[in-house]
């Protein structure tokens, strides 16, 4: 029986590197996105390279509640994911002090509650199932307080929390849970600054690293990955 892996936000970036990863493996895929052209651009890509996994899309915005509760009612009368990776975000720069009004309620709702709602929904499941494993897409500005990070940092030091306590609640489950908080990697958050490419990781290279996380035997967790790129933080 072929195995699964749920991916927001699959149709660019990182999610997407980590789509294909994991197709490339046989696995069936499930994505959201909020745009339906760019899921049939990535329906039409993924079928042209992996023709026999099956591939199951949706569009919802995920700063929204109920759209995020009818992706997962829909993924679950399908099957109940092996992997989920919470992968959608959104960044907005600004200051806490003077950041556009709106910007906390967005970045917070896409950021970390999607994140717990749509894993809530799964995990009753994966409990019972006694396995599954749960990658929450960080970044290393929940580490570190950058200048106009403001909700964007916010969100992830919360998410960071989120996972850390995920973990500790799932582990006697056999299900596991890492938390994965990449640098400046070349996606399109980044489009139209003047930064030289090599000062970029690749998302391939975040998505390898799920891979390497994932293929571990079932002795071991990868509780934190931290990547950045060879030349240091931007």
């Amino acid at each position: 029986m072929s195995k699964s892996i749920l991916v927001t936000g699959g149709t660019k970036g990182i999610g997407r590197a980590i789509i294909f990863k994991f197709a490339a493996a046989g696995f069936d895929i499930y994505t959201c996105s909020r745009h339906i052209a760019d899921l049939n651009e990535l329906t039409s890509a993924l079928n042209k390279h992996n023709p026999s996994i099956k591939i199951f899309t949706f569009q919802a915005d995920l700063s929204k509640k109920e759209e995020v509760i009818a992706f997962a009612d829909a993924v679950k009368t399908e099957t109940i994911p092996d992997v989920l990776v919470n992968n959608a975000g959104v960044f907005l720069p600004g200051a806490i002090k003077d950041e556009p009004d709106g910007n906390f309620e967005l970045m917070m709702h896409t950021n970390l509650f999607s994140v717990y709602h749509l894993t809530r929904a799964f995990t009753k499941e994966m409990m019972e199932r006694r396995g599954g494993y749960i990658f929450s897409m960080g970044s290393i500005a929940g580490l570190t307080a950058y200048a106009n990070g403001g909700t964007y940092a916010i969100s992830k030091w919360a998410l960071l929390g989120f996972t850390k306590c995920l973990r500790q609640e799932l582990k006697d489950y056999n299900i596991k849970v890492t938390s994965v908080m990449p640098g400046a990697t070349l996606t399109a958050s980044w489009e139209g600054v003047d930064i030289p490419e090599e000062r970029f990781m690749k998302a391939e290279d975040v998505a390898d690293s799920v891979w390497a996380a994932y293929s571990l035997s079932p002795n071991s967790v990868v509780e934190e990955i931290v990547i950045r790129p060879q030349l240091g933080d931007l």
